[in-house]
């Protein structure tokens, strides 16, 4: 066997067996690594909280008011096009059908 091809398999096998850090894989070394991205994570998340910011009341209720308002325009959108759909099909199928 070439030597080229030996250490290809050499580096593919202590690749498969090793973690980030080159370490092989033991049960407390997962352990570790789970608290330590637990850890990472619940800090990450400490940090984006911290970044959030509650609206005020006033905000609160004019956003409201434009949802509830968006909310009618599209019902009374949809209303008219569903009517205006609905009278050109029967239309159709009265005129399909023969009768008036």
């Amino acid at each position: 066997m070439p030597v080229a091809e030996k250490e290809k398999k050499t580096m593919a096998k202590a690749a498969a067996t090793s973690g980030d850090s080159g370490q092989s894989l033991g049960s407390s070394n997962v352990v570790s690594r789970t608290f330590a991205r637990t850890r990472d994570f619940l800090n990450d998340v400490r940090s984006e909280m911290r970044k959030v910011v509650t609206p005020s009341r006033e905000e609160v209720k004019n956003t409201t008011f434009v949802v509830i308002v968006c909310v009618f325009l599209f019902a009374a959108f949809f209303f008219v096009v569903d009517s205006l759909f609905g009278a050109a099909l029967n239309t159709l199928i009265h005129h399909l059908a023969g009768t008036q």
